[in-house]
């Protein structure tokens, strides 16, 4: 299996090694070639320096044989473009983009573009972790 990471920061790098320890064939784009460390030294799948909005980058990464395509770039625009370039362009069906804001994530994904908004997985998780912990005292008090 082939997965194209674009954006190799703390999240596109760990994607990147997480699959690559999986046994699939990953390359990671990154426009900063200091990105490359954070693959690490043992580090055997590819890595271009470039802009994953460029269509020759892209190929250059195999995008025409890739099975899946992670965007995980700092930039929310930037992503959704690539993400859209991938999908619509090159029919990676399996394209997943982050978006940091959560109506914008909603909106492409309505739209067919698989979005993962870690602003809301966060909103979730610390408004069940207050539930769970002020609920129980509560209702210890009225006991």
């Amino acid at each position: 299996m082939k997965l194209i990471v674009i954006g190799c920061g703390r999240v596109g790098s760990t994607i990147a090694k997480r699959f690559a320890s999986e046994g699939w064939d990953v390359t990671a784009i990154d426009e900063k070639e200091s990105a490359l460390s954070r693959l690490g030294e043992d580090w055997t799948g590819g890595f271009i320096v470039g802009h994953g909005m460029d269509t020759a980058v892209l190929r250059e990464a195999g995008i025409e044989e890739a099975d899946s395509v992670v965007v995980a770039t700092d930039g929310d625009n930037t992503n959704l473009v690539i993400g859209q370039v991938a999908q619509k362009r090159f029919g990676i069906d399996c394209t997943v983009v982050r978006i940091l804001d959560p109506a914008r994530a909603e909106f492409y994904n309505k739209r067919g573009l698989r979005t993962i908004c870690p602003t809301s997985t966060a909103i979730d998780a610390l408004s069940d972790a207050v539930r769970t912990c002020v609920v129980p005292q509560r209702e210890e008090v009225r006991a």
